[in-house]
């Protein structure tokens, strides 16, 4: 067994869908990567009524610290009286969601929101 310790890999992406603001999390989501993911969580989730869905597709990990970075980013968009979705089609999750008694602490949905026209678009230059 050989000793090969590598960081996470977790990153993001931000665009806006449907009138949502989307942000697309990939790679790994555990306790060295939740704490770099969290301040841009915080931003989306600053301004008065945020809309967020967090698409969790490309993820193919979470543990404890990911779960609580959701749960914290929950309670921050309900705090503002906003609306936060998760886009989960994987089994394994919706099982951990169950298995540690989040399955109803999230809206959650298999399918992201249709981009909007704006977004759509490709950039100019």
């Amino acid at each position: 067994m050989t000793d090969n310790h590598t960081r996470s890999t977790a990153y993001h992406t931000v665009h806006s869908a449907d009138g949502a603001t989307v942000v697309t999390l990939r790679g790994e989501i555990d306790v060295l990567a939740a704490p770099a993911l969290r301040p841009a969580l915080d931003t989306v989730a600053s301004g008065p009524e945020p809309d967020l869905v967090l698409d969790l597709r490309a993820v193919s990990f979470i543990d404890c610290s990911g779960l609580g970075m959701l749960c914290r980013t929950r309670n921050r968009i309900r705090s503002r009286h906003g609306r936060l979705r998760l886009i989960a089609p994987d089994d394994a999750f919706l099982r951990l969601l169950r298995r540690t008694g989040l399955d109803g602490a999230f809206e959650l949905s298999r399918t992201p929101p249709r981009p909007t026209a704006l977004a759509a678009l490709p950039c100019a230059g």
